[in-house]
């Protein structure tokens, strides 16, 4: 029988600062990941510095920031006024200490609880903040939160504002890379909501002279637009919305110039007032679905103190908009219900494109209804014995859940039954799940939402994700799609992009769909195993274990037996993330990819073909190692 453990005073144990946000990350930024996803900690790390210097412009102190980013290093500077100088190292390095205490000074500011830029030192292993004041500078610079150099104060011919350099820690940001795309999303968005304010990142120049209005033009195919974007402004409200031809609903919500991607009350209201005012305005009761259907939106408010869900601030949750203002549900709701209204009423062909907008949404609804009462209640049965979902234990939507486990889940959506088999053997039960397809599935394109509910697998992962109404219930945080890396495997992940694309662009912008990547060799000898994922890492894996080492080619995930491939989804899982950028069209980019076989593609399939070379022939011992040619 084993031991009781012995509680006693030394079983206590007292955390400084430092040693309780490195125990504990999750608790201050979120889930933690590699980079791969523009929610993972490197950028709320890189966020967390940026709403300060946000902060000091929104005060009228500074009308410029300036962001370099490589590889490795993050460094931020603003012109705002500069932390006081004998504060420097308390502002970066005590919990609880801050400016944005102190109302006067920093009113409706995004960071009020004093942890973000002590987060940021503490899982840093290199930090260095710097105070230009009034012809004179403070410097501190910290490793792991740890203070290792504290000059003097000195001259300093620089004008006002902060500097910060840091580097997150690889200890615990394993194999991480920023993502241009993502980091250009984040600034973006505080251009559009800082009208005036330039953001130099790594070069380029971004500014926005319209707000919210500019985010929507620059985020929509232009030729999808159903009519001109509705921009209307107010005291501590900005909103924009437009119709647009794709299904699904998308939404950008702000709160202090915090992108609030997992919505809360702001959103909720925004949504519910746009229904209440269009169905005032028609004098008619149309369905909810038929008038959100392929709306496209922003809402930003300033409200005074925000309480967030969570220290990331992803969700708003219920409050004032302030100390004695109404409650911020009624502040939307009557906001919208005025200015909205208005709009409408004085711009009669904008009102007569939207009135159409929705009765072909109510037109579509009602054709595909019968089919998908049928549909559903198949996919209703099918849930109790679901042969093509091994489900886990933890989803993305459990209340119960902590973040950072409910931001592990994934849905791996796989081919065929040796690769299903190898992935659910190996699979972590707890946060991965596992869709399998029975083979390739069918090209949507061009096909009308219908076929989601006709065509039984489609009908069948809509319902494991649990997107039918939109993806606020999505069930998994990552939508992984793991296929062969040949042409057969290509083929489907382009249909498996294309289903969502067509029917679910709001799940691709969010940032859910993901690609498996997993490595085309296996090189060992006797003492060492290492995994390659291209030619480069080979050649550089023979380099090291010398002396002809065993190397083995994968053409298949079905070959990978489930102890090699629990490695694979583990820890050190890759993905490469599907991004859309603000210059993708989604129906373009569909129509040449998935469309009828056009010249243009034929001729871009001809430039960019490439035909994978004899691996060995470049090694020295490629007798002994010759390897199967394959068309990549």
């Amino acid at each position: 029988m084993a031991e009781p453990f012995n509680y006693t005073e030394d079983s206590i144990k007292s955390l400084d600062w430092r040693e309780h946000i490195r125990l504990r990350p999750g608790m201050y930024i979120g889930k933690l990941g590699d980079g791969s996803a523009q929610d993972d900690g490197i950028y709320v790390l890189v966020k967390e510095i940026l709403d300060n210097a946000i902060d000091e412009h929104m005060m009228g102190f500074g009308r410029m920031i300036d962001v370099k980013i490589s590889e490795h290093k993050v460094e931020i500077r603003d012109y705002g006024r500069g932390i006081p100088l004998g504060k420097v190292i308390d502002c970066v390095s005590k919990i609880n200490t801050g400016g944005k205490y102190d109302s006067g000074a920093f009113q409706k500011s995004v960071g009020l609880n004093g942890v973000g830029t002590k987060a940021v030192n503490a899982l840093a292993d290199f930090f260095r903040v710097q105070s230009f004041r009034d012809g004179q500078s403070k410097m501190a610079e910290f490793e792991r939160g740890i203070l290792v150099n504290d000059p003097p104060i000195g001259p300093s011919n620089e004008r006002n504002g902060t500097k910060v350099i840091f580097s997150p820690d690889g200890s615990i940001f394993k194999n991480y890379h920023f993502i241009p795309e993502y980091l250009e999303n984040q600034i973006w968005n505080y251009a559009y909501l800082n009208a005036g304010l330039t953001i130099n990142f790594n070069g380029k120049k971004f500014f926005s002279d319209r707000g919210l209005y500019d985010l929507l033009s620059n985020r929509i195919d232009e030729e999808s637009i159903r009519y001109p974007i509705i921009h209307l402004k107010g005291n501590d409200i900005e909103v924009a919305i437009t119709h647009s031809g794709s299904y699904g609903e998308e939404y950008y919500s702000f709160v202090n110039g915090q992108y609030t991607t997992q919505g809360g009350t702001h959103l909720a209201a925004f949504r519910e007032a746009i229904v209440k005012t269009i169905r005032e305005f028609y004098k008619k009761d149309y369905d909810a679905s038929d008038i959100r259907q392929s709306v496209v939106a922003a809402i930003a408010v300033r409200v005074q103190e925000p309480v967030f869900e969570s220290q990331t601030k992803t969700k708003l949750g219920s409050q004032s908009v302030g100390p004695d203002g109404p409650t911020l549900r009624t502040f939307v709701n009557d906001f919208i219900k005025t200015e909205l209204d208005n709009y409408l009423h004085k711009n009669p062909s904008v009102a007569d494109a939207l009135l159409k907008r929705i009765l072909q949404s109510e037109r579509e609804r009602k054709e595909i209804s019968g089919i998908k009462k049928l549909a559903n209640e198949r996919a209703k049965k099918a849930n109790l014995h679901n042969k093509k979902l091994r489900d886990c234990r933890v989803h993305y939507d459990d209340p119960k859940a902590t973040e950072d486990v409910k931001n592990n889940s994934m849905l791996f959506i796989t081919e065929g039954d040796s690769a299903s088999g190898s992935i659910t053997k190996s699979r972590d039960v707890q946060t991965q799940a596992v869709f399998s397809l029975r083979g390739k599935p069918l090209n949507c394109f061009g096909m009308t939402k219908k076929v989601v509910y006709e065509n039984e697998e489609f009908n069948l992962l809509q319902h494991a994700l649990n997107i039918e109404d939109g993806i606020e219930n999505l069930r998994y945080r990552k939508i992984v799609i793991a296929t062969d890396a040949d042409v057969d495997g290509m083929h489907i992940r382009l249909l498996i992009m294309t289903y969502f694309l067509q029917f679910f662009p709001d799940l691709v912008k969010n940032g859910h769909l993901f690609i498996l990547d997993t490595p085309l060799f296996r090189v060992r000898n006797k003492k060492e195993t290492i995994y390659c994922y291209s030619d480069e890492e080979r050649q550089r894996a023979i380099h090291k274990l010398g002396s002809k080492p065993e190397i083995t080619r994968f053409k298949g995930l079905g070959e990978i037996s489930p102890e090699e491939f629990g490695t694979f989804i583990g820890e050190n899982i890759r993905l490469d993330p599907i991004i859309l950028n603000k210059e993708t069209k989604i129906s373009d980019l569909l129509t040449f990819y998935m469309g009828k076989n056009t010249h243009d593609r034929q001729l871009f399939i001809i430039d960019n073909l490439k035909i994978e070379k004899d691996l060995a022939l470049d090694d020295p011992r490629k007798s002994e190692e010759k390897e199967e040619v394959d068309a990549a």
